[in-house]
């Protein structure tokens, strides 16, 4: 068995000695604009404005690893990130009137992906990538906030509270371009919100465009 282990130990060894390893630290903007926000413009449920307002909500910074097997590479990354969403909702009170309720929720997290991707071209000074991978979302004081909602309104709070969430499971895909040490990707994030509604007509995903910028230390 020790034998077995120490030849286990040699060849990880040899692989890691023989892998490109990059750190790095990266910033950018989480957007709320998803496919189904762009999609509901032709049916009038959403418009311009509504994209307008959603495409500059957020940010998230943090560092990340990089670590190259010939064209294949993983890419741990560690980030923090916030992130506001808005939700116009029109709910019956206890005298079964409508009243219409602006929520706000506004997300603070720790994000941890882990990219599994490709280098489709390979230059001398910049390379275009391909990935994809898990992220683990964990709450990291997120809240949620009501705009035009008092105490005489006769609406049950707890019922449009809904629920924060401790940690949540999703997947991230994109592409990157890097020129020398600058490093650019753009994501596509498929996650269930940390928010989770209880009305059940608000959405529960948070399906969103991601651009960041990185810098690569070495």
């Amino acid at each position: 068995m020790k034998k077995m282990f120490f030849i286990a130990m040699l060849l990880l060894s040899v692989t890691f000695a023989e892998a490109q390893l990059n750190f790095g630290i990266k910033a950018g903007y989480n957007s709320s604009l998803s496919f189904d926000n762009i999609s509901s413009v032709q049916s009038g449920d959403y418009n311009l404005s509504n994209i307008k307002s959603e495409l500059a909500n957020g940010f998230h910074a943090g560092a990340f690893a990089r670590i190259f097997f010939d064209k294949v590479y993983v890419q741990p990354e560690l980030l923090y990130s916030m992130q506001k969403k808005e939700y116009e909702m029109t709910v019956q009170n206890d005298e079964n009137q409508d009243v219409s309720v602006d929520k706000f929720v506004n997300f603070s997290t720790i994000d941890i992906p882990f990219l599994i991707g490709y280098k489709v071209l390979d230059l001398k000074i910049a390379n275009l990538r391909v990935f994809t991978g898990p992220k683990l979302r964990l709450n990291a004081g997120s809240e949620i906030s009501f705009a035009n909602l008092t105490d005489g309104d006769g609406i049950n709070k707890e019922k449009l509270m809904g629920e924060l969430k401790n940690s949540q499971i999703g997947l991230e895909a994109g592409a990157g371009i890097d020129v020398l040490m600058l490093t650019f990707d753009f994501r596509f994030n498929l996650i269930n919100d940390i928010y989770q509604a209880t009305w059940e007509t608000r959405p529960t995903t948070n399906t969103n465009f991601v651009i960041s910028l990185g810098w690569k230390i070495f």
